[in-house]
């Protein structure tokens, strides 16, 4: 198994065109909710600690994390998604717009909620999270102005990330419509999968699972290498695509490709607060990356840095270009002071 090597120049160099290439950001939308408070006491009611309430703050979740780390990295970003027509959805959009994200691209559904997680934090400790959602698939005519939009705006992209959380969005018809698409077009396309759907995700450039994921597609129980190099041989086989890149928390990243040895990108966290959102986080700089010319292995050197960042941070996070540079650079990911 190689390692992957990036400089902290040549990481420069690929950022420095990050604001010249446009990433489509497709699929499940979500408003987070943190409730921030302390526990100092147990509910006299039930054996659960009461939070007294300090304040409360609302991030993007989803797809609409994946745009703002996209913008975050300094590139353009498109959003298509769906919410629902509620106070909600006037909330993400307001959130979106004050991280510079155009929000044209929700389209409203009557039938469905605008996807919110609302999570519980007591003393930098999650304490619940309360999700409201609904998970069945698009349906009549909000179904099919998606698609049609979708297609359309592949015409002025460089990347597409789908960010499937298993909400509806994502079906097995606009997989395979876009990876035609994609291909005659010459566009990159990133999935972020859901293990449940892995196999709708054929001929796309790069699916990012986890090993969790990984083990579960392939009904192989990844426990070493031999057994992980197993499992990214079959997804490769199985997806016939470009890549395939499994995330493997504190062991780091490996890269699997037809016809080449596995690429290992050692892990850079040195403290790990909250995951939260870190695939997010690595598929955008991935997609990013890649459309501004980078390597599929430079990605995911690229992609393991901003993670490294990211998972320092309580709650869903994003990281700047000049950051991912510090941190490789460094060799761990530099105190950002935000």
């Amino acid at each position: 198994m190689s390692p992957a090597r990036l400089t902290a120049a040549e990481a420069r160099t690929l950022a420095s065109g990050f604001g010249e290439r446009t990433v489509l950001v497709v699929g499940d939308v979500m408003l987070d909710e943190y409730v921030w408070g302390e526990a100092g006491r147990i509910s006299p009611e039930a054996p659960v600690p009461v939070v007294d309430v300090v304040s409360e703050s609302l991030r993007l979740g989803g797809a609409a994390n994946v745009a703002r780390n996209i913008v975050t990295l300094g590139g353009r970003v498109e959003l298509l998604s769906v919410v629902g027509e509620d106070g909600r959805a006037e909330d993400l959009r307001r959130v979106l717009a004050e991280r510079g994200i155009p929000s044209d691209g929700l389209h409203p559904d009557p039938d469905r909620p605008t996807t919110l997680k609302t999570r519980i934090v007591a003393s930098r400790q999650q304490v619940v999270r309360v999700d409201r959602e609904r998970r069945d698939p698009l349906r009549g005519s909000v179904r099919e102005r998606f698609h049609a939009e979708l297609f359309d705006r592949l015409d002025r992209v460089h990347g597409v990330v789908v960010s499937d959380y298993g909400k509806g969005i994502v079906d097995l018809e606009l997989m395979e419509h876009l990876g035609t698409a994609a291909r005659e077009k010459g566009v990159f396309v990133a999935v972020d999968p859901k293990e449940s759907h892995f196999y709708q995700y054929r001929h796309v450039s790069v699916v990012t699972p986890n090993v969790h994921e990984a083990s579960r597609a392939t009904r192989l129980e990844i426990r070493d290498l031999s057994t992980l190099e197993e499992a990214g041989r079959r997804l490769l086989h199985e997806l016939d695509c470009m890549g395939v890149l499994i995330t493997r928390g504190p062991e780091g990243m490996s890269l699997f490709r037809p016809d080449r040895e596995p690429t290992h990108v050692p892990v850079m966290a040195r403290e790990v607060y909250d995951v939260t959102g870190a695939g997010d986080t690595v598929i955008a700089t991935l997609t990013l990356a890649a459309a501004a010319g980078a390597t599929l292995e430079q990605a995911a050197v690229l992609s393991n840095a901003a993670a490294a960042v990211v998972v320092g941070e309580v709650g869903t996070a994003s990281v700047t270009a000049e950051e991912l540079a510090l941190a490789i650079e460094l060799g761990y990911p530099p105190e950002s002071g935000r």
